[in-house]
C-alpha cells in the first residue's frame, strides 16, 4: 500500500529537503507539502490523506501549534495519522499530545528523519491507528517517573525497566530481544512481570501494549 501523505514545516529548506528525502520512499506518496498550521489543515481537509508529518512549532508562536493542529486532524479526521517532530526533547510537549489519547499519533525527534525506513514505518503505523514514541523521548519519561519515591516503576528491576523502554518504543519481542541481547521467552517473562507490577493487562498486540503504557505515564504525571 502506498501511504499518501501530507508535510509540513514552517522552514522552507527543512522542507525541501525531507520532501526530497521521502521521494526516495516509495511507500509514500506526499501529496503535498505546506508551511504553516492553516494550510495544512486545509491540505487535510482536501486531500484526505493517510498520515501527515508536521512540525512541532510553526507561525505564528512557533510554540504548540504543530500539537495543536495534530489534535484537531485527529478529531476531525480520524482515520489520518499525524506524526509531530521536534527539535528537542520536550516530554512536557510529548505528555500535550497525547493527553486525549494515543491512537493514531507519534511524536519523533528530527535527527531520526534521516533514517528513513524508520520514518516510513512510523507513518504507516500512525496511520494504521497505532502510536509512536522516539526512544529518548520515552527515556527521558521514564527517568522522570523513576525519580519519584511514589512511582510504581521503583518496583521493576534493571532489565524490565529496560523491557518496559522497548516497549514503550513500540518494540514487538523480537526488536526488544535482539536490541537487548536476550532470548524471546527471556522477553515475554520480562514483559508478564512489568504488567503484573504496574497492574496493566498483557496484551498480545503491540500497539495496544504501547497505549497501556503511555496509559501509565500519563496517569502518573
Amino acid at each position: 500500500m502506498v501511504l499518501r501523505l501530507v508535510f509540513a514545516d514552517d522552514n522552507f529548506l527543512v522542507r525541501e529537503g525531507i520532501s526530497a528525502l521521502l521521494a526516495e520512499a516509495a511507500e509514500i506518496d506526499l501529496v503535498e507539502t505546506v508551511g504553516d498550521p492553516a494550510a495544512l489543515i486545509r491540505a487535510v481537509a482536501e486531500h484526505r490523506p493517510d498520515a501527515v508529518l508536521t512540525d512541532i512549532r510553526m507561525p505564528p508562536t512557533f510554540t504548540t501549534e504543530g500539537i495543536d493542529a495534530a489534535k484537531r486532524i485527529r478529531a476531525e479526521h480520524p482515520s489520518t495519522g499525524v506524526v509531530v517532530l521536534s527539535q528537542y526533547v520536550e516530554e512536557d510537549y510529548a505528555f500535550d499530545l497525547l493527553s486525549d489519547g494515543v491512537a493514531g499519533l507519534g511524536y519523533l525527534l528530527k535527527e531520526r528523519v534521516s533514517q528513513l525506513d524508520d520514518l516510513v514505518r512510523a507513518l504507516y503505523d500512525v496511520a494504521r491507528g497505532g502510536s509512536v514514541l522516539d526512544p529518548t523521548v520515552v527515556e527521558g519519561l521514564l527517568a522522570r517517573k523513576i525519580k519519584d519515591e511514589q512511582s510504581p516503576l521503583l518496583r521493576l528491576t534493571g532489565r524490565e525497566r529496560e523491557v518496559l523502554q522497548e516497549m514503550a518504543a513500540g518494540r514487538s519481542n523480537a526488536a526488544t530481544s535482539k536490541a537487548l541481547f536476550m532470548s524471546e521467552r527471556a522477553v515475554e517473562k520480562h514483559v508478564s512481570a512489568v504488567f503484573q507490577k504496574l497492574g496493566l493487562a498483557d496484551e498480545a498486540d503491540v500497539n495496544r501494549r504501547v497505549m497501556a503504557v503511555l496509559a501509565f505515564l500519563e496517569a502518573t504525571r
